[in-house]
């Protein structure tokens, strides 16, 4: 994913999020730095994420597994729900736990059909 089409996906959903009622704040230079961290972090009070924002154009998203395990160690120093928001291409953003993502020789993926089943769609 090019770094404008991410960036613009982070702030696509933050705005979302908000309209939703969650208090959204997008993380600015997640994964530029050496530190686990997280796109953006969100709460209304009762429940609080860190939330990994995927896009895909294709029928499957693939993730590295340092990154999940970097993302996974940020939400628990955090004390944050972990959540991957994923895009799929004129299908919109469903968010899954990372346990119900597929892991693959070199990480995690997650197909469209299976988020559809195992995710939570934004309405």
């Amino acid at each position: 994913m090019s770094k404008k089409r991410g960036i613009a996906a982070e702030r696509e959903l933050l705005h979302l999020l908000w309209k939703q009622g969650y208090a959204v704040a997008r993380v600015a230079g997640s994964g530029n730095i050496p530190e686990p961290s997280c796109d953006l972090l969100a709460g209304n009070g009762k429940s609080k994420y860190a939330i990994e924002c995927k896009t895909c154009r294709k029928d499957k998203k693939y993730i590295q597994e340092a990154q999940i395990k970097d993302f996974l160690e940020f939400s628990t120093r955090f004390g944050l729900e972990p959540i991957i928001a994923v895009r799929f291409l004129r299908k919109g953003w469903f968010f899954l736990n990372p346990i119900h993502l597929d892991k693959t020789g070199k990480g995690y993926a997650i197909s469209q059909e299976d988020a559809e089943k195992r995710g939570v769609k934004l309405i």
